[in-house]
């Protein structure tokens, strides 16, 4: 079992930044592919990022592009989304999942979610 838990989000005007941590314990962090997701009110939850266990391979989907960036500290159990030139669209939760597969849906664990809100 790995128990995740996101944190960083906020309320930021248009064009700041964020940075999103979450926090594993359990079972071995670095055993694990790491994602990110959101869900915006009345839509469904999207991919936003991933990264392999050792962090070799990134990967977003085409609205971050350039914007986030995925990283994680397998020493410290955590992992990171750094988040600059947020737009009001980026308000969402956003959860953090972990799983075996280096996937874009599917994960076995996840966490709470940690709200963003981009103000215009």
């Amino acid at each position: 079992q790995v128990q995740l838990v996101e944190s960083g989000g906020g309320l930021v005007q248009a064009g700041g930044s964020l940075r999103l941590s979450c926090a594993a314990s359990g079972r071995t962090f670095g055993s694990y592919a790491m994602a990110w997701f959101r869900q915006a009110p009345g839509k469904e939850r999207e991919f936003v990022a991933r990264i392999t266990r050792s962090a070799e391979r990134t990967d977003y989907t085409d609205s971050v592009k350039g914007r986030f960036t995925i990283s994680r500290d397998n020493a410290k159990n955590t992992g990171y989304l750094q988040m600059n030139s947020l737009k009001p669209e980026d308000t969402a939760v956003y959860y953090c999942a972990a799983g075996l597969a280096y996937t874009k849906d599917s994960y076995a664990y996840w966490g709470q979610g940690t709200q963003v809100t981009v103000s215009s």
